[in-house]
């Protein structure tokens, strides 16, 4: 089981430099990182960026990282990407005991959303909480984290003690975290808001009935209009 959870990555140790180094090597198609941890001083590799796409998108948590006559077990510590292209530019993985529990962040996935009666009724899924702190042995870390929300209706919540955690996973969060609220239905939102706004008006006066009122107004502005005339024709 652990053995089918681990990636093998193949890397070559290299020489610490700076970020003239860390350009060439990336234009060789190859990525910079560093290994961290453990009772060891931390090594600088370069490692084929395929390869590291492979071993970073594969279930399993930890990478079984070979690295000259070294054979680590590591798990990701931080990937940096590039801010448009999104590829990763240099990585630093940390040496793991596989006897030893770890902390670890892990997606939260939402199951049964469609069929949920809520849903149904036309309400919206909020998730504002989309990932979440466990700890478990290196080779149980789960690929995410399930949370059902088949049976929400419309303003109701669920918290993230409610979800099933694989057995030997610990969860760190409070379990009375919510994670998702099934909100009203936007359209009956956005419509009472135009209600209001065409009662109100933008600058805050009230306008209902303005348009009656104002053809009053008109009105006996047209009469006494009229009048003037009229006196100005009799002076005539």
């Amino acid at each position: 089981m652990a053995d089918s959870k681990t990636t093998t990555l193949n890397a070559s140790t290299r020489e610490p430099g700076g970020s003239r180094l860390s350009r060439r090597l990336r234009r060789e198609g190859k990525v910079p990182g560093v290994l961290y941890g453990g009772d060891e001083q931390p090594v600088a590799f370069s490692v084929d960026s395929r390869e590291l796409r492979a071993a970073l998108h594969a279930s399993g948590a930890v990478i079984d990282l070979k690295l000259g006559s070294e054979n680590a077990s590591a798990v990701l510590k931080e990937a940096q990407r590039h801010p448009v292209r999104g590829e990763v530019t240099h990585v630093d993985l940390v040496r793991v005991n596989l006897n030893v529990a770890i902390q670890a962040v892990v997606p939260l996935v939402l199951v049964g959303a469609e069929e949920s009666p809520g849903v149904v009724d036309g309400g919206v899924v909020d998730q504002p909480i989309r990932e979440v702190h466990v700890e478990a042995l290196p080779n149980e870390i789960p690929e995410s984290i399930e949370l059902s929300v088949a049976e929400l209706n419309i303003g109701e919540t669920a918290v993230i003690g409610s979800a099933v955690l694989p057995s030997g996973v610990t969860l760190l969060d409070e379990v009375d975290l919510v994670v998702v609220t099934l909100l009203a239905p936007r359209l009956e939102v956005e419509e009472t808001i135009e209600e209001e706004t065409e009662l109100i008006g933008e600058d805050g006066e009230v306008v209902e009935g303005g348009a009656d009122e104002e053809g009053a107004d008109g009105g006996g502005e047209s009469e006494g209009d009229a009048s003037g005339d009229e006196s100005g024709d009799d002076a005539n």
